[in-house]
């Protein structure tokens, strides 16, 4: 077998994370015919078929899995190296890049950056996405860790790695001064509420609980984004339904009351990062410091 050609390799790597050829040949700004040549190129050198078509669709081969784990590994390492370069690995300043999803609490970001607010050696860019534009950023290396409420799992072309932070109780929130049950009763009948978005899984799991109790609430506002439910819930005479940490300022500031925390509801929030060959000391050590203080805190 010849000298492997890592030109025919990086090639054929593109085509198997795409899925398909034509838009492969697209973003490398190449000929669908030289894309597809190339690929052959490297199926006889190694003397192996790397894809077969199935409803004109490309699939691995066996062989194609295993060449793309290994090209993976290869190409995955190259833009690491690439990013650590352009950002530098001058050890006296450390740019740290955060991807946060867009719905979620501002506050508990805040509090995961805490540590690093008031360090001078450190500069903090933080940038809201949606859960897919979060996750090719962090895999091209624009981020170096991603923050979301969103529980992310590894696929055949990609292995995240995501850790639980922590789950924050959820509760009913609104104005103080109603007299209202611990528990769902007809106290909560005759109010207004404001909720996440449907399919949101705070608002499945209430919906859950809803039923469980034969309540039918009536639901005046949903908002995906927890900012702008924390401002529906503070300027409305409406009752929310959150996390405490969203509202913690207003909470102490007592214009907004918890009434109630809901069984068995929490909000998950995660860490996700991908495996590099020179694991971000800086990250790895903020992720252990949230995780060591939420353990002592609970």
């Amino acid at each position: 077998m010849s000298r492997l050609n890592y030109h025919h390799l990086h090639y054929f790597w593109y085509v198997a994370k795409i899925g398909n050829l034509t838009k492969a040949a697209q973003l490398l700004h190449v000929s669908q015919s030289a894309l597809s040549a190339q690929i052959k190129q490297l199926e006889d050198s190694i003397e192996n078929q790397l894809f077969k078509r199935q409803n004109r669709k490309l699939i691995l081969t066996d062989v194609g899995s295993v060449t793309f784990s290994y090209a993976e590994s290869i190409f995955n390492q190259g833009e690491e190296l690439e990013a650590l370069l352009k950002k530098g690995i001058q050890n006296d300043f450390q740019v740290i890049r955060i991807g946060m999803l867009s719905t979620m609490s501002r506050n508990f970001v805040e509090e995961f950056v805490n540590p690093l607010m008031n360090n001078p050696k450190v500069k903090l860019v933080i940038a809201a996405r949606g859960q897919t534009n979060l996750l090719n950023q962090l895999s091209n290396h624009e981020f170096d860790v991603v923050l979301t409420n969103i529980e992310v799992r590894g696929t055949n072309k990609q292995m995240w790695q995501c850790q639980l932070l922590t789950q924050q109780p959820v509760s009913i929130i609104g104005a103080p001064g109603r007299q209202l049950s611990k528990k769902i009763n007809n106290d909560y009948h005759s109010v207004d509420w404001v909720l996440p978005a449907s399919g949101s899984p705070i608002r499945s799991a209430f919906d859950g609980l809803c039923a469980q109790y034969q309540f039918q609430p009536n639901i005046v506002g949903e908002a995906d984004d927890m900012a702008m439910l924390r401002l529906l819930a503070r300027d409305s005479n409406a009752l929310a339904v959150m996390p405490e940490v969203v509202v913690k300022d207003e909470i102490s500031a007592g214009t907004l009351t918890s009434y109630m925390t809901l069984p068995n509801i929490n909000e998950h929030f995660y860490a996700v990062t991908v495996k590099k060959h020179l694991p971000d000391q800086l990250v790895s050590e903020l992720i252990r410091n949230f995780n060591a203080k939420e353990y002592i805190s609970h």
